[in-house]
């Protein structure tokens, strides 16, 4: 019997150390997997961060490699970092090699250089995601390679040295991420649907100052009838769990994040990449509080980019403590001027960047068929 070999595309993802370079990488995984089920996918990262859990979990093939940012501190980590990088890059040459990918698709954050640059070497098309409004040092570093560069902000474009085959095409985010009926969500919590719901988010980790501004006016929130969905995060669960009451939902990590969006009236949150993504995607009102500490202030750029729009409401991360009580109950008792943050914000979500990128990913690996398999 003649059997005419079945091609078989092989998409190796690159990327990682925090939720917002792992999760739109996974979103864009699910897509091809939805498109063209007999797809192989490997994650390449670090095993010690977020995606050495999550993704073996989700059920995909994951690879190590050994390597970790360089610090803006002077640390022993620091001295190291020129071995693991050498050390990384044999690792992605040996894994390339092995896997033979169509397209390698990079997500930011230092964990995708080594991979991406010894896929690009190797002859596999290459497609970067840049979810920050101003573009992450990998990505500069990598965009000589790359066949393509979808970004999620117009601004992301003037800090790239060539713009012919940069594309907004948005932040993609998860399959599964819709708002469902708020009554039904509200009951999943354990809260009341007579009251108005903050929900509070500081990252996996937890953001110190919000969950400190929220402890701070826990008692004025009450009085004004307003409950909370508050993620407090794994560093600071066990400080604050003892304000756990009726009224109050308080968990270091919520895993449905469409039950929490669907329930709450108004969001306070950091302005990480996925949390601007998804609060677009599907229309969320939110006030935004931008980390400090993150790498070249990225997050505020991102909040600035709502918040020019009318999309949301940017408080720096010093003024938290005086102004979150104010801000919150002003927003949260007028519907239209949520109604309007919810619009615009909306106005500016793609929610079809999964797709687009996901399509454009096979696209790439048709053309690419056979040169390294």
């Amino acid at each position: 019997m003649n059997l005419k070999k079945k091609n078989i595309y092989r998409f190796l993802f690159a990327g990682g150390g925090t939720a917002g370079h792992l999760f739109p990488a996974i979103a864009v995984a699910e897509r091809i997997i939805l498109s063209k089920p007999d797809a192989e996918i490997l994650f390449v990262g670090t095993r010690s961060k977020i995606e050495g859990k999550v993704v073996p979990a989700l059920g995909y093939k994951f690879k190590s490699i050994w390597i970790k940012g360089f610090s803006r501190k002077m640390t022993f980590n620091n001295l190291l970092f020129p071995l693991k990088l050498v050390v990384s890059l044999i690792q992605s040459f040996m894994i390339i090699l092995k896997f033979k990918p169509s397209v390698a698709i990079g997500s930011g954050g230092y964990a995708s250089g080594p991979a991406i640059l010894a896929s690009a070497k190797m002859g596999v098309k290459i497609i970067l995601m840049e979810q920050n409004s101003l573009p992450g040092k990998t990505t500069k570093l990598l965009e000589k390679y790359a066949s393509e560069i979808h970004i999620s902000f117009e601004d992301s474009k003037k800090h790239l040295s060539k713009t012919e085959n940069v594309f907004i095409t948005g932040n993609p985010v998860r399959v599964n991420l819709s708002l469902s009926n708020k009554v039904e969500a509200l009951k999943k919590f354990g809260l009341s649907s007579d009251k108005k719901t903050l929900l509070v988010i500081g990252g996996s980790l937890g953001a110190k100052s919000i969950n400190e501004a929220v402890a701070k006016n826990l008692y004025q929130l009450k009085e004004k009838n307003i409950q909370l969905i508050w993620q407090t995060g794994n560093l600071y669960f066990e400080k604050y769990s003892a304000l756990k009451e009726k009224g109050f939902y308080l968990n270091p990590f919520i895993d449905d994040m469409a039950a929490a969006y669907s329930a709450c009236d108004l969001l306070l949150a950091r302005a990480g990449a996925t949390t601007i993504a998804e609060i677009t995607s599907i229309g969320i009102s939110a006030v935004l509080i931008p980390s400090p500490n993150v790498a070249e202030n990225h997050q505020y750029f991102n909040a600035k980019s709502l918040a020019d729009n009318n999309a949301a409401v940017l408080i720096k991360d010093n003024q938290i403590g005086s102004k979150l009580f104010d801000t919150v109950y002003e927003l949260i008792y007028a519907p239209e001027k949520l109604n309007l943050l919810k619009s615009n914000a909306a106005k500016l979500g793609k929610p079809e960047a999964a797709k687009i990128i996901a399509e454009r990913a096979l696209a790439l690996a048709e053309s690419n068929f056979g040169k390294i398999n």
